[in-house]
């Protein structure tokens, strides 16, 4: 496995380092994205999983989301353990999903396609809200590949460090099992994803088909390349420190993303022992909602400046995730902000009275 991991890690550093500016994939490169692919749609109709009702949709249907992901990551893990060896995608999806949904009939709010007039917009952010073939939800699967390959990525780039230097360094060793707790926890409650912005109001386009399959697993792993070829001095007070940043931003990207979820079950669900309270009976203003509007982004954010954290402040490199995403989420809340003032209204306005914060309690 070790020697495996990596060879694909050497590959892909190799590559890197003389990659021109217009690279083409080899057939040998295409021939493996298609066969990870593949592999997850075979696991998707096969592999034991939870089926969880989406949220419902403005036209009163709901999706049925098939959860493998978790099942599929550890079936996938141990082929690759067992082995010794293994063996212009995205474009040509997203001009699928363009064709497909401007062609699409369908009047149901998932399938329904939203056509700007504008072939670039369309093709950038999608037409359709959840496009489907053969019972496959291609949103929900998408990222599923995407999460799955960064964590690939990163068993890689561990492998070629026990390689050339016999351990891990501490710093590594941080990063790998931060990323690797995140990854694994996304999959165990993968149902929460049905609830979240990309599922339900992101079409499914470009942005989101490059986005998942390569920006999440090729540049959500740059710490770990960087490491590969810096050493960094952290002493023992300084890991605990990053530790703790870790464990408080889990608690709260999960502990809100949990109590959202439930309350979008069950509005009577309990949120931290009580009675769930709201506004309007809709917008929730108990547990972590009752902090911020969208605290499951400060939740986001601190995990993600723990996962750079072991690199040490010599270089701003390995902060390029943390400083993306920060940038990433303040314009969602932006749009998410501008979505709701325009559905809720009134009550929006009033929601936002009670809960004054947008991410960042006493800050922004």
């Amino acid at each position: 496995m070790a020697e495996a991991g990596s060879k694909v890690a050497s590959m892909i550093l190799s590559a890197v380092e003389r990659c021109p500016l217009l690279v083409y994939p080899s057939s040998s490169m295409c021939l493996l994205l298609v066969g990870y692919l593949s592999f997850l749609i075979i696991a998707e109709l096969v592999l034991p999983g939870k089926r969880i009702l989406g949220v419902i949709l403005p036209d009163n249907t709901r999706i049925v989301y098939r959860c493998t992901g978790f099942s599929s990551t550890i079936l996938l893990l141990a082929l690759l353990g067992i082995g010794a060896k293994f063996l212009g995608l995205p474009l040509t999806v997203s001009w699928w999903l363009l064709a497909s949904g401007y062609t699409s009939k369908s009047k149901t709010s998932s399938l329904k396609p939203h056509v700007t007039g504008s072939i670039l917009h369309d093709w950038w952010f999608g037409v359709q809200l959840n496009p489907q073939l053969l019972g496959l939800d291609f949103k929900f699967f998408w990222i599923r590949a995407g999460m799955m390959g960064w964590l690939l990525i990163n068993l890689s780039i561990a492998a070629q460090q026990i390689q050339l230097h016999g351990n891990l360094s501490l710093s590594m060793l941080l990063y790998q099992s931060f990323v690797a707790i995140y990854v694994l926890d996304y999959f165990w409650f993968e149902e929460y994803m049905t609830s979240t912005w990309d599922i339900i109001a992101e079409k499914f386009g470009f942005m989101l088909v490059f986005g998942d399959l390569v920006w999440i697993p090729f540049t959500f792993s740059i710490q770990g390349w960087w490491l590969l070829k810096h050493t960094v001095d952290l002493t023992v007070f300084a890991a605990i420190l990053n530790i703790i940043v870790f464990i408080f931003g889990y608690t709260i990207f999960r502990g809100s993303n949990r109590q959202k979820h439930l309350f979008k079950k069950d509005p009577k669900a309990l949120i931290w022992g009580q009675p769930a309270k709201t506004i309007g009976g809709k917008l929730l203003v108990s547990g972590y909602w009752g902090i911020a509007r969208h605290c499951n982004y400060l939740g986001d954010l601190l995990l993600a400046l723990s996962f750079s954290l072991p690199c040490g402040t010599i270089s701003m490199v390995p902060y390029f995730y943390p400083i993306y995403l920060l940038v990433l989420l303040i314009w969602r809340e932006r749009r998410d902000e501008a979505k709701c003032k325009e559905k809720y209204k009134g009550v929006w306005m009033e929601y936002c009275k009670v809960v004054h914060w947008r991410i960042f309690p006493g800050i922004y």
